[in-house]
């Protein structure tokens, strides 16, 4: 019997990617592929590439180059690019980095398998020429459903498979294998962007907008929860904009009770919403729904409204600081996180003066801090009015350091409060997990003080009694225990 061909699925970026990186991994494993977590240990690397901003595209190219380095020491024989840096560059990438024998689109993912076998086998397939992937679907959200089919990474379920190709996982799998054993997984609640920030180049290599059917995500749910998932966490490009191509814009409300409903899951996050299209139903559903964190991942950006209006997007200081008195109202321990580029093109001392102003006054649990700098096919890298790149490097560092400070801050405040932990690891170092306002890697963690009776998926209520920068350290609360092991089975 022949030896099985063994791939090793990389993947770098955003939890999206992460998503796109399973679904590749049951489309191989459905076609008799073996995984393998090193990539020494696999016959094909396949990396899952970020095209987002500089220094992920860095990322992307060091891995390839690295998974490049095993080749003629090992098993390793073929290095394949996907993902989103190979979406956008194309052709580009693959002239610019021959080390990688393969740069393959999201065109290519419903036919990975054939793919990676014609490189293996040492033949060649042509990178695929970029197109700006939001004209591929209809202008109109309402006729994007029915429009001919068009490459959705995340979005597969098994009839996509090529005919005589079943999941492994039986009928009602979706079309996706876990790469991890963590009692968290993300879920593709939809793809694309409609929105046109100036800054931004992802719409045009992850196309318009389009929601998964309910129907879909529940199933995967479902399954995530048979495979002992216990926190699952909707991401898109933007998720409040999730069902307005079904004709129901108000569909997110009406999903997050069911999904909370299903068997084995204990909390359920939303991830990407953008503050201007936030709603009172939404709100009023994500701060009093039992198991859905009222955590608000919220894409501020900035706070002056001139350096808004050029980002094209909508807001300002005090009405955003309205939307957070507005959640804290309804949910006091809610958890809200944001991130903000700074040195944009005509930003002045003033407008930096006011940024500083909203985080000051914001009291969010995670800050992210980006310097600007072009994005080559976007409408800001055409301005004229750009900083000198040692102002934007100032400035950086200069709201940085407040955004440190005051997300230690925040965690102080915490400082008494019960808050629901999901245990994610137990070694050495002790053991941690996440509370409902903290999201995976992005908000820090919490180090609770004893492990005693716990396992890691197991939902723990604890005490915070003191801080570490962002981290919490908390006391579990007795009884509390027993009633997580309860919830575990």
């Amino acid at each position: 019997m022949p030896e099985r061909r063994t791939v090793a699925l990389v993947t770098l970026g955003c939890a999206r990617n992460e998503v796109d990186s399973e679904e590749l991994a049951g489309r191989l494993e459905a076609d008799g592929w073996q995984l393998v977590e090193d990539a020494e240990d696999a016959d094909v690397a396949v990396v899952n590439t970020c095209g987002f901003v500089d220094a992920a595209k860095k990322d992307s190219v060091d891995a390839l180059l690295e998974a490049n380095d095993l080749k003629g020491h090992g098993r390793t024989q073929a290095v394949v690019a996907v993902g989103c840096m190979a979406e956008r560059y194309g052709k580009d990438l693959a002239e610019a980095l021959p080390e990688a024998d393969g740069v393959l689109g999201f065109d290519d993912y419903a036919d990975i398998s054939d793919r990676l076998q014609t490189i293996l086998s040492g033949g060649v397939h042509a990178a695929h020429t970029p197109r700006d992937r939001r004209k591929l679907l209809p202008i109109s959200p309402a006729e994007r459903q029915s429009a001919p089919d068009v490459a959705l990474p995340g979005h597969g379920a098994p009839a996509d498979l090529p005919e005589g190709v079943a999941p492994v996982s039986g009928p009602r799998a979706p079309l996706r294998r876990r790469l991890d054993g963590s009692p968290v997984a993300s879920v593709k609640l939809a793809s694309g962007c409609d929105r046109r920030c100036t800054f931004c180049a992802i719409p045009s290599f992850r196309g318009s907008f389009i929601s998964r059917r309910p129907s879909d995500v529940l199933n995967e749910t479902r399954w995530l929860a048979e495979q002992g998932v216990k926190e699952i966490m909707l991401v898109s490009e933007n998720n409040t904009s999730y069902g307005k191509d079904l004709g129901d814009i108000r569909l997110l409300e009406s999903l997050l009770p069911e999904l909370a409903d299903v068997d084995g899951i204990e909390r359920v996050r939303v991830s990407y919403l953008q503050p201007a299209e936030m709603r009172p139903g939404l709100i009023d559903v994500l701060t009093s729904t039992p198991k859905v964190a009222p955590y608000f991942d919220l894409s501020f950006q900035h706070s002056a409204p001139g350096v808004l209006r050029a980002m094209r997007r909508f807001g300002d200081t005090d009405r955003f600081l309205e939307l957070l008195d507005t959640i804290r109202a309804k949910a006091p321990q809610a958890g809200v996180r944001s991130n903000f580029i700074v040195g944009f093109p005509g930003e002045s001392e003033a407008d930096l003066a006011e940024l500083e102003r909203f985080l000051n006054h914001a009291r969010l649990d995670a800050i992210g801090v980006f310097g600007y700098s072009d994005e080559e096919g976007t409408e800001a890298a055409t301005y004229e009015n750009k900083l000198d790149e040692d102002v934007v490097a100032e400035r950086l560092a200069r709201v940085s350091r407040l955004a440190e400070e005051l997300v230690s801050q925040r965690a102080e405040e915490r400082v008494g409060e019960t808050v629901r932990v999901l245990v994610e690891s137990m070694d050495d170092e002790g053991v941690h997990g996440r509370g409902e306002h903290q999201a995976p890697e992005t908000d820090g963690q919490v180090l609770l003080t004893s492990g005693e009776g716990l396992a890691v998926g197991r939902m723990v209520e604890a005490k915070v009694v003191g801080t570490e920068g962002v981290d919490l350290v908390a006391e579990p609360l007795a009884g509390s225990i027993g009633c997580s092991e309860e919830a575990a089975r």
